[in-house]
């Protein structure tokens, strides 16, 4: 392809222009970039300065791991550092405790006299209590009008071996054991075992994490099965 006289001059002009262009100032751009990050963490510390402010502390704590991973030696991140570790804290706490209350039940039903209402939970880990293989275990808090309030136990398998009473073994947190009261009614409706004193065992409920109940089973032998209770709502069970 062939240039003509003008195509060359210009190309040449341009050329020669381009060429007199003072060169890029690295320190300038490294600057400017610098700023522009900065800019960005603050952003991102403004957003979690604003959901601590709410004691939003999950959405608090993602805004600070975004500023902690992008931008770890910014002022804005060092600005937010101790508060980003309570922040950690509290939003552990607050997933914990969402996820221990997902683990009752609170159920009311109309009855004869009144209302029945009650709050169960299922044992952390199913138990093996025949020999079948690991089932669930329920503990149930039970207010019907015509019963009055109860605490059981309830089986899938297998049997309690403590028709006409027994003594269960009731470990709170990190306390010793201590024997408790309990028996068997006489009925096939369900595999259910009583704690005597539902009471004691609410109030025992209300104030702890984990309880750990040990019960005999017909299959010989005890067998035990641990609740976490941290996430219990009394006020589900308002007469209790």
């Amino acid at each position: 392809m062939k240039h003509t006289a003008l195509q060359i001059s210009v190309i040449v002009l341009a050329g020669a222009l381009a060429a007199c262009q003072p060169a890029p100032d690295p320190k300038a751009e490294a600057a400017a970039q610098a700023a522009a990050q900065e800019q960005a963490a603050q952003e991102m510390a403004k957003a979690f300065d604003a959901e601590y402010g709410k004691q939003n502390w999950e959405l608090a704590r993602a805004h600070g791991d975004v500023l902690m991973s992008k931008f770890p030696t910014s002022a804005a991140a060092a600005a937010i550092e101790a508060r980003y570790q309570e922040v950690k804290d509290k939003a552990a706490h607050s997933r914990e405790q969402r996820r221990t209350a997902a683990l009752w039940t609170y159920q009311s039903q109309p009855v004869k006299g009144g209302e029945q209402v009650s709050a169960s939970i299922y044992a952390r880990d199913s138990v093996d209590t025949d020999g079948s293989g690991p089932r669930p275990v329920q503990l149930i808090f039970r207010d019907r009008p015509e019963w009055g309030r109860s605490s059981y136990l309830v089986l899938e398998k297998g049997d309690f071996d403590c028709y006409g009473g027994c003594k269960v073994k009731l470990k709170v947190d990190d306390a010793a054991p201590k024997p408790v009261d309990a028996s068997r009614p006489k009925t096939d409706e369900a595999i259910a075992m009583f704690i005597e004193d539902e009471k004691m065992l609410w109030k025992t409920v209300k104030g702890a994490k984990v309880i750990a109940i040990e019960f005999p089973v017909k299959a010989g032998g005890t067998r035990t099965a641990v609740f976490e209770v941290a996430g219990l709502e009394p006020s589900r069970m308002p007469k209790w």
